[in-house]
């Protein structure tokens, strides 16, 4: 046995090592805080090398007991829940005693997807800077998914054609859920031209937590801007399938904002 120390103040911990049946042990973690809460990890067991996993929470003198269901129960008594979704085959959907409205109240706040769309230089990324200095200054937790920035990463490996740019959309909106759920506001700022995919990810949230804000600002507007002198390349032909130019942008019929141009002002509608 062997005692761990420096968990934090009023806390402490101890590691309990013993040995099972062929050479499998179990491994016992104790976290206690002020005498309230106690928290017991076990790993190990003795059903051949499938272990058993053991979440103990203690609060007030009662005791709650997590076990994951296949090593402690019959083997495929999980079976019925067994799932195919896409091309992903035998998975499962495991759920937390942790959920989102748990989440939502440690921060403060609920978390929902802000979607802001518009043709490229119509000012989105700023907006959604702004967006997130603002809420930040009042104490909410934000994230920018920005799609210039994702395809820096994540969708570094897809194109500009159709196909590769509706499932750009896709990943960043099942991102943007993911945040939702964990209760934070994201706030999603990409060219997005197509509705069906717009629609898509506002089908993956709850009513109420998809915002979507379209930046309505005229082409030529966005050309005398021209941030990243694409529309310059895109007119001389050198990139091909540009937004606004060569490729569609289909306006939004149903979002719940729209921020228009208003009379020959270029510049971009805040600074963050």
């Amino acid at each position: 046995m062997r005692a761990i120390g420096g968990l934090g103040s009023g806390s402490f911990g101890v590691i309990r090592e013993r040995e099972g049946r062929k050479g499998l042990g179990e491994l016992g973690l104790g976290l206690a805080r002020d005498g309230a809460n106690v928290v017991r990890f076990e790993t190990g067991g003795r059903r051949k090398k499938v272990g058993k996993v053991v979440l103990a929470l203690e609060k007030g003198g009662v005791q709650q007991q997590y076990v994951n269901g296949m090593a402690d129960g019959a083997p495929g008594e999980n079976f019925h829940q067994i799932a195919t979704v896409g091309n992903s085959t035998n998975i499962k959907w495991h759920s937390c005693s942790v959920g989102k409205l748990d989440r939502q109240v440690l921060l403060g706040q609920k978390g929902c997807v802000i979607w802001i769309t518009g043709l490229s230089g119509s000012g989105k990324s700023t907006l959604a800077c702004a967006i997130s200095r603002e809420l930040h200054s009042r104490g909410k937790l934000t994230y920018v998914l920005d799609g210039d920035n994702i395809r820096h990463g994540l969708n570094s490996d897809l194109s500009f054609k159709a196909e590769d740019r509706a499932e750009n959309i896709r990943r960043i909106g099942e991102v943007a859920k993911l945040f939702a759920d964990a209760g934070v506001i994201c706030i999603a700022s990409l060219i997005s031209p197509y509705r069906k995919d717009r629609a898509a990810c506002r089908a993956l949230l709850p009513e109420g937590e998809f915002i979507e804000v379209f930046l309505d600002v005229p082409i030529h507007v966005c050309e005398q801007r021209d941030p990243k002198g694409l529309y310059k390349l895109a007119r001389a032909g050198k990139i091909k399938g540009f937004t606004g130019i060569d490729d569609p942008y289909e306006v939004p019929v149903n979002c719940e904002i729209i921020l228009n141009q208003k009379g020959h002002e270029t510049a971009s509608p805040c600074y963050c």
